[in-house]
């Protein structure tokens, strides 16, 4: 263990927090409770077509106070450091690490179809590298007249930069990640100035983070991660990746899918150490949640 352990909880205001939202809070608390370190709280807004208004970090911070938890130091807002996200695409550029992707979303769905057909195929590339192949003056040429680009980064070069480097999870062991396997995966485009995958790692080598606690659904994810941090020489935390709480036939509980906001859990009368006990149940249940 490092001299201190520093957790962070880092939800997205894109709506209410739900019963999966508490569980990733608490893991993090609680992992920093255990080793009487840090755990920090970060509003990742930075992605303006999912985060909404103000209002829904105002109830943010309302249900985290109605369950009692509590985080320390500043909350760190990311909407307030698109510079330090761009500072860190010029590094990579400079690196000859990125290149612009012209392709639509449906360009890339048709793409990827085509490659399907074909013998050779690919299926597991989520970018068949399109853009990957133009000449630095055919993407200036474009680039210049205006046209609608994302950022890739190219992940061959990367791997040919820095190796399959290795990252550890509390629960399953030392990882090693292929940065190929994962596709050129876009990490800034006009309407988001910097995507997930990026700021993550920026903000979680500026707060210190040693642990980072987040759902199985952020698995491969953390391997995207795992190749930012090392062309970026930034700090590697430790990584605990828990269960998802699921319903009665096994689906995870979603956003989407209307799992059971706090808010309204709260509104239909429930207290909250009814529903941390409800919680603490499924875990030991499996992650079915019931209330």
């Amino acid at each position: 263990m490092p001299e201190r352990v520093i957790t962070r909880f880092a939800p997205t205001p894109s709506g209410p927090l739900h019963v999966g939202h508490l569980l990733a809070a608490l893991s993090a608390r609680r992992l920093a409770d255990a080793h009487g370190g840090h755990c920090l709280l970060r509003v990742e807004d930075i992605d303006v077509t999912r985060s909404r208004s103000r209002e829904w970090v105002e109830l943010m911070y309302e249900d985290l106070a109605w369950v009692g938890l509590r985080f320390d130091g500043e909350v760190m807002v990311q909407s307030t450091r698109f510079d330090v996200y761009a500072q860190a695409l010029e590094r990579l550029k400079s690196m000859g690490l990125l290149y612009p992707c012209f392709c639509t979303r449906a360009e890339i769905k048709a793409q990827i179809a085509e490659m399907g057909r074909a013998p050779h195929a690919t299926l597991g590339c989520l970018y068949p590298g399109t853009c990957r192949h133009l000449s630095p003056e055919q993407a200036a040429e474009r680039i210049a007249r205006g046209d609608a680009h994302a950022w890739r980064i190219d992940m061959q070069r990367a791997q040919d930069l820095i190796g399959c480097p290795l990252w550890h999870d509390l629960h399953r062991g030392v990882q090693r990640c292929v940065p190929t396997e994962y596709g050129d995966v876009v990490l800034a485009r006009k309407e988001m100035p910097a995507s997930y995958h990026l700021a993550v790692v920026v903000d979680d080598a500026a707060q210190g983070v040693t642990h980072v606690t987040r759902g199985m659904d952020l698995f491969a994810a953390t391997n995207i991660h795992r190749v930012l941090q090392a062309v970026l020489a930034l700090p590697v935390p430790a990584y605990c990746h828990h269960g998802l709480l699921c319903d009665n036939a096994g689906k995870r509980l979603a956003k989407r899918d209307g799992a059971r906001s706090l808010a309204s859990l709260r509104a239909a009368g429930y207290s909250a150490q009814q529903v941390l006990d409800s919680l603490h149940t499924a875990l030991a249940n499996k992650g079915i949640w019931q209330v």
